[in-house]
Protein backbone atom coordinates (compact mmCIF):
# COMPACT_ATOMS: atom_id res chain seq x y z
CA UNK A 1 0.00 0.00 0.00
CA UNK A 2 1.45 3.43 -1.13
CA UNK A 3 2.03 5.85 1.59
CA UNK A 4 -0.52 8.57 0.98
CA UNK A 5 -3.60 5.63 0.13
CA UNK A 6 -6.23 5.78 2.45
CA UNK A 7 -7.18 2.10 4.33
CA UNK A 8 -10.80 2.80 3.43
CA UNK A 9 -12.91 1.67 0.62
CA UNK A 10 -12.99 4.04 -2.40
CA UNK A 11 -12.64 7.27 0.04
CA UNK A 12 -10.65 10.27 -1.36
CA UNK A 13 -6.65 10.02 -0.94
CA UNK A 14 -5.86 13.32 0.35
CA UNK A 15 -4.09 13.67 3.49
CA UNK A 16 -6.81 13.90 6.38
CA UNK A 17 -6.83 15.67 9.26
CA UNK A 18 -5.68 14.96 12.62
CA UNK A 19 -9.31 15.29 14.10
CA UNK A 20 -10.40 12.35 11.76
CA UNK A 21 -12.72 10.18 14.36
CA UNK A 22 -12.07 6.91 12.70
CA UNK A 23 -9.48 4.86 12.00
CA UNK A 24 -10.38 3.28 9.09
CA UNK A 25 -9.96 6.60 7.41
CA UNK A 26 -6.43 7.46 7.83
CA UNK A 27 -3.48 6.86 5.41
CA UNK A 28 -1.12 4.29 5.84
CA UNK A 29 1.66 6.63 7.06
CA UNK A 30 -0.57 8.12 9.54
CA UNK A 31 -1.42 4.52 10.99
CA UNK A 32 1.97 3.70 11.05
CA UNK A 33 2.74 6.89 12.81
CA UNK A 34 -0.18 6.52 15.13
CA UNK A 35 0.79 2.81 16.36
CA UNK A 36 4.75 3.97 17.29
CA UNK A 37 3.18 7.75 18.99
CA UNK A 38 1.20 4.87 21.11
CA UNK A 39 3.90 2.03 21.39
CA UNK A 40 6.63 5.23 22.00
CA UNK A 41 4.19 6.87 25.17
CA UNK A 42 3.37 3.31 26.50
CA UNK A 43 7.03 2.67 27.09
CA UNK A 44 7.34 6.23 28.57
CA UNK A 45 4.14 5.67 31.35
CA UNK A 46 5.04 2.34 32.50
CA UNK A 47 8.50 4.07 33.85
CA UNK A 48 6.82 6.32 35.85
CA UNK A 49 3.90 6.73 38.46
CA UNK A 50 1.34 9.92 37.02
CA UNK A 51 0.22 12.28 39.22
CA UNK A 52 -3.66 12.79 38.91
CA UNK A 53 -6.11 15.40 40.20
CA UNK A 54 -8.99 12.93 40.80
CA UNK A 55 -12.18 14.22 41.65
CA UNK A 56 -15.31 12.35 39.45
CA UNK A 57 -14.91 8.97 39.56
CA UNK A 58 -16.95 6.63 38.05
CA UNK A 59 -18.00 3.60 39.34
CA UNK A 60 -18.51 0.12 37.04
CA UNK A 61 -20.17 -2.87 38.48
CA UNK A 62 -21.65 -6.28 38.21
CA UNK A 63 -25.20 -5.29 38.53
CA UNK A 64 -26.75 -8.47 38.73
CA UNK A 65 -24.67 -10.28 41.10
CA UNK A 66 -25.64 -9.09 44.79
CA UNK A 67 -22.60 -9.49 46.79
CA UNK A 68 -20.90 -7.12 44.76
CA UNK A 69 -23.55 -4.11 45.12
CA UNK A 70 -23.13 -4.52 48.37
CA UNK A 71 -19.06 -4.08 47.89
CA UNK A 72 -20.22 -0.99 45.75
CA UNK A 73 -22.17 0.37 48.01
CA UNK A 74 -18.78 -0.22 51.11
CA UNK A 75 -17.07 1.77 48.34
CA UNK A 76 -19.27 4.41 47.60
CA UNK A 77 -19.38 4.93 50.92
CA UNK A 78 -16.05 5.60 51.71
CA UNK A 79 -15.31 8.02 48.19
CA UNK A 80 -18.20 10.23 49.12
CA UNK A 81 -16.08 11.12 51.85
CA UNK A 82 -13.85 13.30 49.39
CA UNK A 83 -15.20 12.77 45.53
CA UNK A 84 -17.90 13.38 43.38
CA UNK A 85 -18.75 9.36 42.60
CA UNK A 86 -21.04 8.38 39.95
CA UNK A 87 -22.59 4.53 39.35
CA UNK A 88 -25.19 3.19 37.57
CA UNK A 89 -28.30 4.44 37.13
CA UNK A 90 -29.93 1.19 38.07
CA UNK A 91 -28.63 0.91 41.01
CA UNK A 92 -31.13 4.22 42.30
CA UNK A 93 -33.80 1.85 43.24
CA UNK A 94 -31.69 -1.02 44.19
CA UNK A 95 -32.47 -2.35 47.97
CA UNK A 96 -28.87 -3.32 48.16
CA UNK A 97 -27.11 -0.37 47.12
CA UNK A 98 -29.16 1.54 49.66
CA UNK A 99 -28.82 5.04 48.16
CA UNK A 100 -31.09 5.88 51.40
CA UNK A 101 -28.64 5.38 54.23
CA UNK A 102 -25.81 6.84 51.93
CA UNK A 103 -27.94 10.03 51.73
CA UNK A 104 -28.71 9.78 55.43
CA UNK A 105 -24.93 9.21 56.37
CA UNK A 106 -23.55 11.61 54.24
CA UNK A 107 -25.00 15.46 54.31
CA UNK A 108 -23.97 16.49 51.41
CA UNK A 109 -24.35 12.96 49.40
CA UNK A 110 -27.30 14.35 47.38
CA UNK A 111 -24.29 16.70 45.39
CA UNK A 112 -21.98 14.68 45.34
CA UNK A 113 -23.71 10.99 44.35
CA UNK A 114 -24.62 10.65 40.74
CA UNK A 115 -25.78 8.36 38.34
CA UNK A 116 -24.45 7.59 35.02
CA UNK A 117 -25.75 5.81 31.76
CA UNK A 118 -24.75 5.30 28.46
CA UNK A 119 -25.31 8.83 27.06
CA UNK A 120 -23.76 10.49 29.71
CA UNK A 121 -20.09 8.04 29.08
CA UNK A 122 -20.31 8.51 25.65
CA UNK A 123 -20.74 12.23 25.53
CA UNK A 124 -19.03 13.43 28.01
CA UNK A 125 -16.09 10.93 28.53
CA UNK A 126 -13.56 13.92 29.69
CA UNK A 127 -15.54 14.77 32.76
CA UNK A 128 -14.32 11.56 34.99
CA UNK A 129 -11.10 10.94 36.71
CA UNK A 130 -10.83 7.76 37.26
CA UNK A 131 -12.93 4.64 36.83
CA UNK A 132 -13.11 2.16 39.25
CA UNK A 133 -14.48 -1.58 37.63
CA UNK A 134 -15.73 -4.02 40.61
CA UNK A 135 -16.28 -7.11 38.64
CA UNK A 136 -13.98 -9.95 36.68
CA UNK A 137 -12.79 -9.24 32.94
CA UNK A 138 -16.08 -8.88 31.76
CA UNK A 139 -16.71 -5.78 33.71
CA UNK A 140 -12.97 -4.34 32.29
CA UNK A 141 -14.31 -5.43 29.10
CA UNK A 142 -17.81 -3.79 29.93
CA UNK A 143 -15.85 -0.67 30.54
CA UNK A 144 -13.85 -0.55 27.20
CA UNK A 145 -17.67 -1.00 25.62
CA UNK A 146 -18.75 2.21 27.36
CA UNK A 147 -16.25 4.36 26.39
CA UNK A 148 -15.77 4.13 22.86
CA UNK A 149 -12.92 7.07 22.02
CA UNK A 150 -11.75 8.62 24.79
CA UNK A 151 -11.28 6.36 28.28
CA UNK A 152 -10.16 7.52 31.64
CA UNK A 153 -7.64 5.80 33.44
CA UNK A 154 -9.31 2.37 34.94
CA UNK A 155 -8.48 1.20 38.23
CA UNK A 156 -10.08 -2.67 38.11
CA UNK A 157 -10.55 -4.79 41.75
CA UNK A 158 -10.83 -8.57 41.22
CA UNK A 159 -14.39 -9.55 42.40
CA UNK A 160 -14.77 -12.05 39.56
CA UNK A 161 -13.58 -15.69 38.85
CA UNK A 162 -10.76 -15.33 36.88
CA UNK A 163 -9.62 -11.89 37.43
CA UNK A 164 -6.66 -11.54 34.67
CA UNK A 165 -6.85 -7.80 34.05
CA UNK A 166 -8.02 -6.98 37.49
CA UNK A 167 -4.74 -6.69 39.18
CA UNK A 168 -5.95 -5.43 42.39
CA UNK A 169 -7.82 -7.13 45.94
CA UNK A 170 -11.01 -5.20 47.21
CA UNK A 171 -9.95 -5.76 50.63
CA UNK A 172 -7.29 -3.31 50.33
CA UNK A 173 -9.16 -0.38 48.10
CA UNK A 174 -8.76 2.32 50.30
CA UNK A 175 -5.09 2.01 51.03
CA UNK A 176 -5.10 1.30 46.77
CA UNK A 177 -7.34 4.38 45.95
CA UNK A 178 -5.02 6.60 48.60
CA UNK A 179 -1.68 5.62 47.01
CA UNK A 180 -3.26 6.17 43.59
CA UNK A 181 -4.21 9.64 44.65
CA UNK A 182 -0.96 10.66 46.73
CA UNK A 183 1.82 8.86 44.98
CA UNK A 184 0.74 8.80 41.35
CA UNK A 185 -0.54 5.30 39.65
CA UNK A 186 1.42 3.55 36.40
CA UNK A 187 -0.48 3.16 33.47
CA UNK A 188 -0.32 0.85 30.78
CA UNK A 189 -1.88 1.85 27.77
CA UNK A 190 -3.89 -1.16 26.38
CA UNK A 191 -4.42 -1.65 22.20
CA UNK A 192 -8.24 -1.59 21.05
CA UNK A 193 -8.82 -2.52 17.63
CA UNK A 194 -11.25 -0.29 15.96
CA UNK A 195 -14.09 -2.70 13.93
CA UNK A 196 -16.18 -1.42 10.91
CA UNK A 197 -18.60 -3.30 9.53
CA UNK A 198 -18.90 -2.89 5.53
CA UNK A 199 -22.53 -3.48 3.90
CA UNK A 200 -22.46 -4.40 0.16
CA UNK A 201 -24.59 -1.86 -1.88
CA UNK A 202 -26.74 -3.25 -4.61
CA UNK A 203 -25.83 -2.32 -7.58
CA UNK A 204 -28.50 -2.64 -11.00
CA UNK A 205 -26.97 -5.34 -12.67
CA UNK A 206 -26.78 -7.46 -9.64
CA UNK A 207 -30.47 -9.20 -10.43
CA UNK A 208 -28.79 -9.96 -14.31
CA UNK A 209 -25.94 -11.85 -13.02
CA UNK A 210 -24.39 -10.10 -16.25
CA UNK A 211 -20.95 -8.80 -14.95
CA UNK A 212 -20.36 -11.07 -11.41
CA UNK A 213 -18.69 -9.19 -8.51
CA UNK A 214 -15.27 -9.96 -6.74
CA UNK A 215 -15.11 -9.18 -3.48
CA UNK A 216 -11.02 -8.83 -3.48
CA UNK A 217 -11.61 -6.65 -6.52
CA UNK A 218 -13.77 -4.01 -4.60
CA UNK A 219 -11.46 -4.38 -1.44
CA UNK A 220 -8.58 -3.21 -3.33
CA UNK A 221 -10.33 -0.52 -5.06
CA UNK A 222 -9.55 -2.48 -8.54
CA UNK A 223 -12.94 -2.54 -9.76
CA UNK A 224 -13.83 0.77 -11.44
CA UNK A 225 -17.46 1.55 -10.19
CA UNK A 226 -19.50 3.41 -8.08
CA UNK A 227 -19.38 3.07 -4.10
CA UNK A 228 -19.51 -0.44 -3.49
CA UNK A 229 -19.94 -0.38 0.12
CA UNK A 230 -21.35 1.84 2.72
CA UNK A 231 -20.29 1.36 6.41
CA UNK A 232 -22.44 0.14 9.13
CA UNK A 233 -21.64 0.21 12.44
CA UNK A 234 -18.09 0.66 14.22
CA UNK A 235 -16.82 -1.07 17.70
CA UNK A 236 -13.60 -0.26 19.41
CA UNK A 237 -12.75 -3.62 21.23
CA UNK A 238 -10.26 -4.29 23.66
CA UNK A 239 -9.93 -8.11 23.44
CA UNK A 240 -11.06 -9.84 20.06
CA UNK A 241 -13.67 -9.76 16.83
CA UNK A 242 -14.83 -13.16 15.75
CA UNK A 243 -15.68 -14.14 12.45
CA UNK A 244 -17.31 -17.96 12.72
CA UNK A 245 -19.84 -20.13 11.25
CA UNK A 246 -22.75 -18.58 13.58
CA UNK A 247 -25.52 -21.13 14.59
CA UNK A 248 -25.35 -23.21 10.75
CA UNK A 249 -23.53 -26.39 11.01
CA UNK A 250 -21.52 -25.76 7.63
CA UNK A 251 -18.22 -24.42 7.83
CA UNK A 252 -17.29 -20.44 7.40
CA UNK A 253 -15.81 -19.48 4.31
CA UNK A 254 -14.60 -15.81 4.44
CA UNK A 255 -11.41 -13.90 2.50
CA UNK A 256 -8.92 -12.18 4.65
CA UNK A 257 -6.53 -9.24 3.59
CA UNK A 258 -4.09 -7.66 4.97
CA UNK A 259 -3.18 -4.40 3.84
CA UNK A 260 -3.19 -4.58 -0.03
CA UNK A 261 -2.69 -8.42 -0.27
CA UNK A 262 -5.26 -11.28 0.10
CA UNK A 263 -4.01 -13.36 2.67
CA UNK A 264 -5.71 -16.21 2.70
CA UNK A 265 -9.38 -17.96 2.43
CA UNK A 266 -10.43 -18.98 5.94
CA UNK A 267 -12.37 -22.20 5.39
CA UNK A 268 -12.39 -23.13 9.19
CA UNK A 269 -15.32 -22.91 11.94
CA UNK A 270 -13.73 -19.07 12.20
CA UNK A 271 -10.75 -17.12 12.62
CA UNK A 272 -10.01 -14.89 15.91
CA UNK A 273 -8.97 -11.43 15.42
CA UNK A 274 -7.13 -10.54 18.81
CA UNK A 275 -5.22 -7.77 20.20
CA UNK A 276 -2.21 -8.62 22.87
CA UNK A 277 -4.56 -8.19 25.41
CA UNK A 278 -6.77 -10.67 24.10
CA UNK A 279 -4.29 -13.10 23.70
CA UNK A 280 -4.75 -14.98 27.14
CA UNK A 281 -8.62 -15.03 26.23
CA UNK A 282 -10.61 -16.83 22.95
CA UNK A 283 -7.51 -16.18 20.72
CA UNK A 284 -5.55 -18.66 23.47
CA UNK A 285 -8.12 -21.70 23.36
CA UNK A 286 -8.22 -21.31 19.54
CA UNK A 287 -4.37 -22.17 19.73
CA UNK A 288 -3.19 -18.70 19.38
CA UNK A 289 0.59 -17.06 21.10
CA UNK A 290 0.50 -15.85 24.44
CA UNK A 291 1.71 -11.80 23.81
CA UNK A 292 2.92 -9.29 26.36
CA UNK A 293 0.49 -6.22 26.09
CA UNK A 294 3.92 -4.05 25.53
CA UNK A 295 4.27 -6.27 22.10
CA UNK A 296 1.87 -4.53 19.53
CA UNK A 297 0.22 -6.66 16.84
CA UNK A 298 -2.57 -8.30 15.53
CA UNK A 299 -2.99 -11.81 16.33
CA UNK A 300 -4.85 -14.12 13.56
CA UNK A 301 -5.73 -17.49 14.94
CA UNK A 302 -8.02 -19.92 12.77
CA UNK A 303 -11.17 -22.15 14.63
CA UNK A 304 -10.94 -25.69 13.86
CA UNK A 305 -9.22 -25.15 10.38
CA UNK A 306 -10.22 -27.53 7.18
CA UNK A 307 -6.48 -27.31 6.79
CA UNK A 308 -3.48 -29.10 9.28
CA UNK A 309 -0.94 -25.73 7.89
CA UNK A 310 -3.34 -22.92 8.91
CA UNK A 311 -1.24 -22.10 11.64
CA UNK A 312 -1.46 -18.99 13.96
CA UNK A 313 0.36 -15.78 12.52
CA UNK A 314 0.95 -12.06 14.17
CA UNK A 315 0.88 -9.47 11.77
CA UNK A 316 2.04 -5.62 12.39
CA UNK A 317 -0.26 -3.34 14.81
CA UNK A 318 -0.19 -0.73 11.40
CA UNK A 319 -1.54 -3.17 9.26
CA UNK A 320 -5.57 -2.92 7.98
CA UNK A 321 -7.14 -6.60 7.82
CA UNK A 322 -10.21 -6.92 6.15
CA UNK A 323 -12.36 -10.21 6.46
CA UNK A 324 -15.30 -10.55 4.12
CA UNK A 325 -17.79 -13.17 2.80
CA UNK A 326 -16.97 -13.68 -1.35
CA UNK A 327 -19.89 -13.39 -3.23
CA UNK A 328 -19.62 -16.97 -4.06
CA UNK A 329 -19.96 -18.29 -0.67
CA UNK A 330 -22.51 -21.23 0.08
CA UNK A 331 -23.99 -19.13 3.12
CA UNK A 332 -23.36 -16.34 5.56
CA UNK A 333 -20.88 -16.00 8.80
CA UNK A 334 -21.66 -14.13 11.74
CA UNK A 335 -19.42 -11.55 13.70
CA UNK A 336 -18.94 -10.56 17.15
CA UNK A 337 -16.92 -8.06 19.09
CA UNK A 338 -15.72 -8.90 22.32
CA UNK A 339 -18.22 -11.51 23.01
CA UNK A 340 -21.12 -8.41 22.26
CA UNK A 341 -22.72 -7.17 19.20
CA UNK A 342 -23.14 -10.32 17.17
CA UNK A 343 -23.75 -9.56 13.64
CA UNK A 344 -24.55 -11.57 10.72
CA UNK A 345 -22.30 -10.83 7.39
CA UNK A 346 -23.83 -11.68 4.17
CA UNK A 347 -22.20 -12.31 1.23
CA UNK A 348 -20.21 -9.14 -0.24
CA UNK A 349 -20.20 -7.63 2.80
CA UNK A 350 -16.84 -7.38 5.44
CA UNK A 351 -15.46 -6.36 8.76
CA UNK A 352 -12.45 -3.95 8.76
CA UNK A 353 -9.91 -4.10 11.51
CA UNK A 354 -7.77 -1.62 12.22
CA UNK A 355 -5.87 -0.29 15.78
CA UNK A 356 -7.56 2.09 17.11
CA UNK A 357 -6.70 5.71 18.22
CA UNK A 358 -8.21 5.40 21.45
CA UNK A 359 -5.84 2.71 23.20
CA UNK A 360 -7.47 1.55 26.77
CA UNK A 361 -5.35 2.75 30.00
CA UNK A 362 -5.01 0.49 32.62
CA UNK A 363 -3.92 1.32 36.21
CA UNK A 364 -1.23 -1.47 36.84
CA UNK A 365 0.45 -2.19 40.08
CA UNK A 366 4.35 -2.90 38.88
CA UNK A 367 6.40 -1.18 36.15
CA UNK A 368 6.71 -2.26 33.07
CA UNK A 369 4.08 -4.71 33.04
CA UNK A 370 5.10 -7.20 34.97
CA UNK A 371 2.10 -8.16 36.47
CA UNK A 372 0.84 -9.44 33.10
CA UNK A 373 3.32 -12.72 34.09
CA UNK A 374 2.25 -12.66 37.59
CA UNK A 375 -0.99 -13.19 35.73
CA UNK A 376 0.40 -16.13 33.76
CA UNK A 377 1.70 -18.00 36.70
CA UNK A 378 -1.24 -17.40 39.19
CA UNK A 379 -4.05 -16.76 37.29
CA UNK A 380 -3.45 -19.43 34.40
CA UNK A 381 -1.10 -21.24 36.46
CA UNK A 382 1.38 -21.46 33.47
CA UNK A 383 4.02 -24.06 33.10
CA UNK A 384 3.24 -25.41 36.48
CA UNK A 385 4.02 -28.65 37.21
CA UNK A 386 5.42 -31.42 39.73
CA UNK A 387 9.44 -30.95 39.31
CA UNK A 388 11.68 -33.86 38.30
CA UNK A 389 12.88 -35.17 41.44
CA UNK A 390 16.69 -35.57 41.40
CA UNK A 391 18.51 -38.64 41.52
CA UNK A 392 19.06 -40.77 44.79
CA UNK A 393 23.09 -41.76 45.30
CA UNK A 394 23.04 -44.76 47.56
Amino acid sequence: MSGDKTTSNRMPVNELPPSTGYSRLLTKRQLAEMAFSVRDLSKYLGTLKIKMRVRKILVITKIWDKATILYTNELVDWLLSDYTVYVQDILKEDESFNEEQLLVKHKSGRDKLKYWNFDLCEEHPQMFDLVITLGGDGTVLYASRLFQRIVPPVLSFNLGSLGFLTKFDFTNHEKIVRSLVDEGAIVSLRMRFECTIMKSTERIDDKSNSNPRHLGSEILDIVESDVTHEPDKTFSILNEVVVDRGPKGTMCMAELYVDDEHLTTVEADGVVIATPTGSTAYSLSAGGSLVHPDIQGMLVSPICAHSLSFRPLIVPDNAVLRVGVPYGARSSVWCSFDGKDRTELNQGDYVTISASRFPFPMVQSKRLGSDWFDSLRMTLNWNQRQQQKAYTNA
